[in-house]
């Protein structure tokens, strides 16, 4: 997969949701996903090699025409494996006002024990305003969770998470 800081590699776009994060937003469905989980509402996002080439810009400035947009979210696919693209592209949302919500399968843990390995990450979750970490999990399944598919399910603040050195939980979200 390229990682081509102008090109994002996508299942598909939402222009407007109000399922995926806090108020009116557009979803990115990044292509591509490590991670597998049984259960998983979106498998076909998992092939690497699928999906189409999103241009940054333009995703931009297509939200931008959209006055009900309070920010973007980034979903799977697993985002944190196209971090360059979607760091500068959530740099841009955030100059604009926007907020930026983020699923993972990774842990906020195993995302910051990479920072050495995996600066970029680090690049990326300092572009995060609201993360949604871990794996789904099936026997954890609940409709009942706010922004979560399963129990496992963190929702945080990543500022105050970063800060802290610890996983946030965040409130009123």
């Amino acid at each position: 997969m390229s990682q081509n800081e102008n090109t994002v590699r996508l299942a598909g776009v939402i222009k407007e949701s109000i399922v995926d994060g806090p108020g009116i937003r557009m979803t990115l469905f990044t292509q591509g996903c490590p991670h597998h989980c049984k259960g998983c509402h979106n498998p076909e996002t998992w092939d690497f090699e699928k999906g189409y080439n999103g241009n940054i810009e333009k995703i931009f400035e297509t939200a931008k025409k959209d006055p009900l947009l309070q920010g973007l979210t980034f979903s799977g696919g697993e985002p944190f494996c196209q971090p360059k693209p979607l760091t500068k592209l959530a740099k841009m949302c955030h100059e604009y006002g926007y907020n930026i919500f983020c699923y993972t399968g990774y842990t906020f843990e195993e995302i910051i024990s990479s920072f050495d390995t995996k600066p970029e990450w680090k690049d990326f979750l300092n572009e995060i305003d609201y993360l949604v970490d871990g794996p789904f999990i099936l026997k954890e399944r609940s409709l009942m969770l706010h922004f979560r598919g399963s129990k496992n399910q963190r929702l945080l603040d990543v500022k105050k998470s970063l800060q802290s050195g610890k996983a946030v939980e965040a409130q009123g979200v």
